[in-house]
């Protein structure tokens, strides 16, 4: 893993200032900077200074091709990820999984660019930190575990993503279920004839429409990240996307979109599809409903190719692949582990043993009551015979 203290031949590109150096993206400092000198170098603003949304209609026809600066890429044969790195950089394992099944190939240069990037903004030995932190929060693992974790250290990598805008524009029908109250009269079971209100729905049917602007719904484009830890990113603050400057590449790692355009727009519509059946159910009157259709129509739709910071703890258990990410934008932490048997062996035991143990006490106390009741006489004593006056 090339850091921002180890820029790697990209760097050639970027040389420093001051004493000629290789320049690297310092996510602490939030600027190019030399590992010798410690010179510190603003990344120049993009041309036009906007991110860019384009109309998906054209996205294939207008979209830049690229990273803009050399790159070299690794396949990884086990879990398919394709990696950028710096020319010349040598490496042996995948950034994703740790697998030794690596490949480097050339980069044809025909990817769609990225429009922007968040740049990293959590440093390694922040990350570090709330990895370590993560570690000693988790119950029902093994031993071993925060020393192989260690072992295997951090890789900082942009992860592509898609991102849709979209207006949606949502026609709904359904049924409506309006409650009301009857009284009822039935015979209890002491033969009473008692009286009690019954609820009962009154079902109208019921329609309306709704129009909705969706902003920046992003879609995980990644092959080496597992689908659920991906997804769990969704939160990044896209409003503190950049353009894209290749720069922010200088000494980092970034993976090429795994998920073509298309097929992530189809992602990008069940999203909002899912959120618009949503509102549209809250939209319904009524206590209650039934049989909801929506039907929606999608329009001025854009999209962006942009890299979201990762940091990424790969490694290895008993032969088995797990994983550890901290968002590098905000520190958020997500990540899977092995359990141990025998730990969660030994809890089940104690709580069967818990179980047990209340069930005798249990027992105890009502076999002592009953004993109780036993021994209580069941009449007062009979009160000595008067004696009758002469």
């Amino acid at each position: 893993m090339t850091s921002a203290f180890d820029p790697g031949p990209s760097g050639d590109t970027f040389p420093c200032g001051q004493c000629g150096a290789r320049l690297g993206y310092d996510a602490g400092a939030q600027a190019m900077k030399c590992p010798y000198c410690g010179f510190q170098q603003a990344i120049p603003q993009a041309p036009g200074g906007l991110v860019r949304e384009i109309p998906i209609e054209e996205g294939m026809r207008l979209a830049a091709r690229g990273y803009g600066t050399p790159v070299a890429q690794v396949s990884c044969r086990e879990c398919g990820a394709t990696v950028n790195v710096p020319p010349g950089e040598q490496t042996a394992t995948c950034t994703f999984c740790r697998s030794h099944q690596v490949l480097a190939q050339e980069s044809a240069g025909t990817a769609i660019r990225p429009e922007s990037v968040v740049p990293f903004k959590i440093d390694k030995n922040n990350a570090n930190h709330r990895f370590e932190e993560w570690l000693g929060s988790l119950w029902f693992r093994p031993n071993d575990l925060k020393k192989m974790a260690k072992v295997e250290g951090f890789a900082g990598v942009y992860v592509p993503y898609w991102t849709f805008d979209a207006r949606v524009d949502s026609s709904w029908t359904a049924e409506a279920g309006y409650h009301y109250y009857e009284t009822e009269t039935y015979t209890d079971e002491q033969g009473n004839r008692q009286t009690r209100q019954v609820q009962k729905t009154r079902w109208e049917p019921a329609r309306g429409r709704r129009t909705d602007a969706f902003d920046d719904v992003i879609v995980c484009a990644s092959k080496g990240l597992p689908e659920n830890l991906g997804d769990s990113f969704r939160t990044f603050n896209t409003s503190e996307l950049t353009p894209y400057r290749p720069e922010f590449l200088a000494g980092w790692r970034a993976e090429s979109y795994a998920i073509d355009l298309m097929p992530a727009w189809d992602t990008g519509q069940t999203i909002m599809a899912s959120t618009q059946r949503s509102r549209c159910r809250s939209d319904v009157p009524g206590d209650e409903q039934r049989n909801l259709q929506v039907d929606n129509h999608f329009s001025h739709v854009t999209f962006k190719h942009v890299l979201l910071p990762v940091w990424i703890a790969a490694y290895r258990y008993q032969d088995k692949p797990y994983q550890f990410l901290v968002n590098g934008q905000t520190g958020e932490v997500i990540g899977k582990a092995p359990y141990s048997f025998w730990k969660i062996f030994f809890f089940v035991l104690f709580l069967v043993a818990l179980v047990v143990s209340i069930a005798v006490v249990a027992n105890r106390n009502a076999d002592r009551s009953s004993s109780s009741d036993e021994r209580t006489p069941a009449t007062s004593p009979a009160k000595a015979p008067s004696r009758s006056r002469r």
